[in-house]
């Protein structure tokens, strides 16, 4: 055979190789490829309505979509996500607010959750750091009954839904603001209404996965300065001597004070001698 022919065989099997090849990892065709899935090609804050621009149709690695996926753009732009998307995140029905829904801070509250608003300070905000999405716990400071000082956490891990009116997230850039409103159930916003109005207001930042509950019963200003009080324990009573016995003078009405008696013992018998140092 002539080296020729040799040479068009080879390069004819490595074209056919190269094309199965290509099949097989989906690059030269359609047939492997996955599913189309909508994911987001920018980052999309929480609350905002989704643009066309801010979508792309991409082939999912797989045979099935994720359970609530979109296919086309059109089926998902304008609808509002209840969390921030990263680019390249699918965009599922699970996340997003229901069709009737309108967008703004309420369609991102979880079902049951209200939205209530604390003023703060940079100390109070822990220094800017309270960001949307941050967890903190809330803390009240004021007086009790008997206008003894103390401190404790009324609220454990509350989401923070937005600082000012910025509801987007920014975890590596701190913003100092004025307020915070925060995710609560409605039990929990009546104990912080009435917390904030009995005393002042503190956040602790605490971490996203942390999920322990901490019972305390506070803390009060002994506690702080180490003074150890004993219950029920009072100042003993100061000795008090007996009132000393007058003998009133015959004839008279002024009365003097006794002198003061000694009694000698003997044997069994005892006497008392009425006069100063007398014996029997």
């Amino acid at each position: 055979m002539k080296p020729s022919v040799l040479i068009a065989l080879a390069l004819s099997a490595g074209a056919l190789a190269v094309f199965l090849v290509a099949r097989w990892v989906g690059v030269g065709g359609t047939a492997h490829r996955g599913p189309p899935v909508v994911v987001a090609s920018v980052a999309v804050e929480a609350g905002e309505p989704l643009a066309s621009l801010q979508l792309q149709v991409l082939a999912w690695p797989g045979l099935a979509p994720p359970q609530g996926a979109f296919g086309t753009v059109e089926a998902a732009a304008g609808r509002i996500p209840r969390q921030p998307l990263v680019p390249g995140e699918p965009v599922l029905e699970s996340r997003l607010v229901p069709v009737e829904g309108r967008a703004g801070l309420a369609s991102v509250l979880s079902p049951g959750k209200r939205a209530i608003t604390v003023r703060v300070n940079d100390v109070i905000g822990v220094a800017g750091f309270a960001l949307p999405g941050t967890y903190v716990d809330v803390l009240v400071s004021a007086r009790d009954a008997k206008n003894e000082p103390f401190s404790r956490i009324v609220l454990e891990r509350v989401k923070v839904l937005a600082v000012a009116q910025d509801t987007g997230s920014a975890p590596t850039k701190p913003k100092v603001v004025n307020a915070v409103t925060l995710e609560l159930t409605p039990d929990e916003s009546e104990r912080l209404d009435l917390a904030r109005s009995v005393g002042s207001l503190s956040l602790a930042l605490r971490n996203e996965l942390d999920q322990n509950r901490q019972t305390s019963a506070g803390t009060r200003l002994d506690t702080l300065m180490g003074v150890v009080s004993t219950p029920g324990a009072s100042p003993a009573p100061a000795a008090s001597s007996a009132p000393r016995p007058s003998v009133r003078r015959a004839g008279t009405g002024a009365a003097r004070p006794q002198a003061p008696s000694v009694e000698e013992l003997r044997g069994i018998q005892s006497g008392l001698d009425p006069t100063p140092g007398g014996a029997r």
